[in-house]
């Protein structure tokens, strides 16, 4: 049996290459203070990550490090941050049959609206129309 990539599926995995790409990650390696965050974020995206508090694990001030955060890695913590949190959602989606406000709280979004924006906005499609092509019936 041959298997296909729909579409949709495709064009959602292009876009996060192309947002992978943007991202300067030999700079996490690099600095210190962003590879402390880099670990930080990673390990507990689920939970609420203010920019005062990934200030304070890097050991700045808050508009110091959201400078220096934009200028070494290529885009805002907060899109970084976002950004690995539909990372991950997308990971779920695709490899479990959940509810999808079930995944956004999973991947630390408390509000389903937030999630339903951020996903669209980096995605441009909705989870719902990305569960439906990723995962047929």
């Amino acid at each position: 049996m041959e298997t296909t990539i729909d579409p949709l599926v495709s064009s959602v995995s292009s876009r996060l290459s192309s947002t992978t790409l943007t991202i300067n990650w030999r700079s996490f390696e690099y600095y210190p203070p962003l590879e402390r965050i880099r670990r930080y974020t990673e390990e507990h995206y689920r939970e609420e990550i203010p920019l005062s508090c990934a200030a304070e694990i890097a050991g700045m001030e808050a508009s110091y490090f959201s400078a220096f955060f934009r200028r070494k890695i290529g885009i805002r913590y907060t899109d970084w941050l976002c950004f690995l949190r539909i990372s991950q959602a997308i990971s779920l989606i695709s490899s479990r049959d959940r509810p999808i406000m079930e995944i956004a709280m999973a991947v630390g979004f408390s509000d389903p609206r937030s999630f339903q924006r951020a996903f669209k906005r980096i995605t441009k499609t909705t989870a719902r129309e990305f569960k439906e092509h990723a995962r047929p019936a």
